[in-house]
């Protein structure tokens, strides 16, 4: 096999790749690797149609990948009572086995045990958080999920850093997490966590 084919190879895999990501910046920026492999193929080959399509299905990507990173989008946070909330158990009907990919053994009840909110974006729930003080200004984390199609640290962002996010606006200085999943680690430590010296599934930040 020479380096031509490797290169449209490995553009034919990730274009294919990009097409089972659900999470759709994931699926853009996959799809715009992958066809601008094929096109950098199409060229060396002189496949000219080839380079053609793909140049411009790395423009579509690259455009709406610009228009997704400029776009205004309006944060908000709703506390819920679970017990009381319809959408709520709507909500653990599509993603609960999604939620305990990424915690293993949580449950209703434990997420119930803390203040738990749904996290709008555009006034649609994107997500869901859920925390207990364990002592004045210092709050463990038992959820904080994303639906797969808003993962992109934005709801995070607003969470943890904005001035009228949760942590911030309750006089929260100090969050713990625990976690064994390596996907949740990175994604922790992505948001300025440190992993704690005697217990490497517990991390911890200061607001």
């Amino acid at each position: 096999m020479n380096v031509y084919e490797i290169i449209g190879y490995t553009g034919s895999f990730l274009i294919a790749l990009s097409l089972t990501m659900k999470n759709i910046w994931w699926l853009r920026r996959i799809n715009l690797l992958g066809a601008s492999s094929f096109a950098l193929y199409g060229f060396l080959i002189k496949a000219y149609p080839v380079l053609i399509l793909n140049s411009y299905i790395a423009l579509i990507d690259i455009f709406y990948l610009i228009q997704m990173y400029k776009k205004d989008e309006y944060f908000s946070l709703v506390l819920l009572e679970p017990h009381k909330c319809n959408m709520l158990k709507k909500f653990y009907d599509l993603y609960f086995e999604d939620i305990k990919h990424f915690f293993p053994g949580i449950t209703k009840e434990k997420i119930s045990n803390g203040k738990l909110y749904f996290i709008l974006r555009n006034i649609f729930p994107v997500g869901l958080i859920s925390y207990k003080l364990i002592s004045p200004g210092e709050a463990e984390i038992i959820l904080d999920y994303a639906i797969p199609d808003y993962r992109d640290l934005k709801n995070a962002r607003f969470v943890y850093f904005a001035e009228d996010g949760l942590f911030k606006k309750e006089g929260i200085k100090k969050l713990i997490a625990r976690s064994d999943v390596e996907a949740h680690q990175k994604y922790l430590i992505k948001l300025g966590f440190a992993r704690d010296k005697a217990d490497p599934a517990v991390f911890y930040k200061m607001l």
